[in-house]
């Protein structure tokens, strides 16, 4: 299992020719997924939190996407959230991908879809070859 640190990234979207770069920022410590996009009045791009299975909209100014992952960085949900609502749990979520409303559906995310995170000259989430 990887150790995941605060920082920047990008969230790549669809195959590898015509995958679609989104610039992601990671909030993996305890006080950055506490904090996660609280107090902003939009974002430019995604936040992934992790290790994440559920999110809350309290105190929020704006309405968000929110993608739950599972280790293999799958889509298994995406749901439109207002500000005020407390989203239920998933189960084999492992992190959550939020956005600005409306955002994962221009970028191709949906139940099924196979993400990919570059950061600092790395890559997870690439399929295994010979897996699927």
């Amino acid at each position: 299992m990887r150790t995941w640190r605060d920082g920047e990234g990008t969230l790549a979207v669809g195959g590898d020719a015509g995958a679609r770069g989104v610039p992601l920022r990671i909030a993996a410590s305890y006080r950055a997924r506490t904090r996660g996009l609280l107090g902003r009045d939009g974002i430019d791009g995604a936040l992934m939190l992790t290790p994440a299975g559920s999110v809350h909209t309290f105190r929020m100014r704006f309405a968000i996407d929110v993608a739950y992952l599972d280790r293999k960085f799958t889509v298994l949900a995406v749901r439109t959230m207002k500000p005020g609502r407390l989203g239920l749990p998933r189960l084999r979520s492992r992190h959550v991908v939020e956005a600005e409303a409306g955002a994962m559906e221009r970028w191709g995310v949906r139940p099924g879809v196979r993400v990919e995170l570059r950061a600092a000259g790395t890559s997870w989430g690439r399929p295994t070859p010979g897996t699927r």
